[in-house]
């Protein structure tokens, strides 16, 4: 079947790698526990099928990434020899780190290569140029290779010099991560099998006022949750207690409110929330209406009443697509609403995606990742996505049918 947003972008399959110096584009920003070891390895995982595509086609594969935000400087504790040995481990065989990801060493390292080879650059954020869009930085990275692979979902929102400078200097084509993630966001956007919900949470209503805006004229029923339903219920008129509400945002929400009327939206926002005077574990909670916060308490989760409607809504919806958890999740006390959300959707028969971020790390966290449709690994991506705007990611590889 052929892939929906990519049918003009040229994809890893339309091209001829065999042999060739491969520069891909990888996100491996994963997470670090404590004692700097990997917490995750989702998007090492979610990696792996295109560096084997190229590796079977005697590729010498160059893979490049950053990890977390380093500033332009070298932080010893982000280099990415960790995430080197786990792609060893899970391809079965060596990949080689370099101790920086432009210069002669680099060069000669490259030069080096045989097919099959596969070389991880240093964190691309160690140089300030990356992130500045340098088109000098981006010139050396491209020299590297001779095809430039973007597998980097999670970047690809970013106009990042390995992101959207690379494939000024190269036939640029998607990888299968890219390509799979894209086809599912614009597949429920374009052609839902209906009835389609959207849940969306999260803190502040800012952050997802695009998504909701391009989201509410293609959804049947629209579900809030998380701290920003607050905002949500003052316009209503609705005392929120101690939550934070963006006032700068009231008039906003009161035309999505409208929006969603005029077109036959369902749009449900919780019957009742968990409290607390402080979102930390062990502090005491209680759950009320939510037309009854108690002064000086603060929305931490939906409430039971708000878990069951939310649930009855979802279990007869075809489509579902989630970002954005519905309380503050990584708390026992304020996690249920989230896990029932979860639960409702693992046990959906029809298409769930979720939608990156904490909401990924959610469905994670409650060992249901495996029962989603497709569980994304790019937060920002996402969002742009479902906020109806181009991928810079996307919109910079070549197109299909070009030489």
């Amino acid at each position: 079947m052929q892939n929906v947003i990519l049918r003009g972008k040229k994809t890893i399959r339309e091209i001829d790698v065999r042999g060739k110096r491969v520069l891909v584009r990888a996100d491996f920003n994963v997470p670090l526990d404590e004692d700097g070891a990997i917490a995750d390895d989702t998007r090492i995982r979610a990696s792996l099928p295109t560096i084997r595509y190229l590796c079977e086609r005697d590729a010498r594969v160059i893979l490049c990434s950053h990890l977390d935000r380093p500033k332009g400087v070298v932080e010893e504790r982000l280099r990415l020899a960790l995430v080197a040995n786990r792609l060893s481990v899970l391809l079965d065989r060596p990949v080689v780190t370099l101790q920086d990801c432009i210069g002669p060493e680099v060069e000669s390292a490259v030069a080096a290569m045989n097919g099959g080879d596969i070389v991880l650059l240093e964190n691309l954020r160690f140089h300030p140029e990356e992130r500045a869009g340098d088109p000098a930085f981006a010139e050396n990275l491209a020299s590297l290779a001779e095809i430039y692979v973007n597998d980097a979902f999670g970047a690809s929102h970013r106009a990042h010099a390995s992101v959207v400078g690379v494939p000024e200097h190269l036939p640029a084509v998607a990888g299968l991560l890219l390509e799979k993630e894209v086809d599912a966001f614009t597949r429920i956007l374009e052609n839902p099998e209906r009835p389609f919900a959207a849940v969306i949470g999260g803190a502040k209503v800012s952050d997802k006022l695009e998504v909701l805006e391009n989201i509410i004229p293609r959804v049947d029923a629209l579900i809030i949750g998380g701290g920003m339903a607050a905002t949500f219920l003052a316009s209503r008129g609705y005392g929120t207690g101690a939550s934070h509400v963006e006032t700068d945002r009231l008039d906003a929400v009161r035309k999505l409110e409208e929006r969603a009327t005029e077109l036959g939206v369902r749009l449900l926002l919780p019957r009742d929330v968990v409290v607390a005077e402080r979102l930390e574990a062990g502090v005491p909670v209680r759950v009320v209406s939510a037309t009854e916060i108690p002064d000086g308490w603060v929305i931490a989760d939906i409430g039971p009443e708000a878990a069951d409607e939310f649930s009855r809504e979802l279990g007869g919806a075809r489509t579902v697509v989630w970002n954005g958890p519905m309380g503050v999740f990584e708390i026992p006390e304020f996690a249920e609403g989230t896990r029932r959300v979860a639960a409702s959707l693992a046990n959906l028969s029809g298409t769930t995606v979720i939608g990156g971020g904490s909401t990924t790390d959610a469905v994670q966290r409650f060992g249901l990742a495996d029962q989603m449709t497709h569980v994304s690994t790019g937060g920002g991506a996402a969002l742009t996505m479902l906020a109806g705007k181009p991928l810079p990611g996307v919109t910079s590889l070549d197109d299909a049918g070009t030489p």
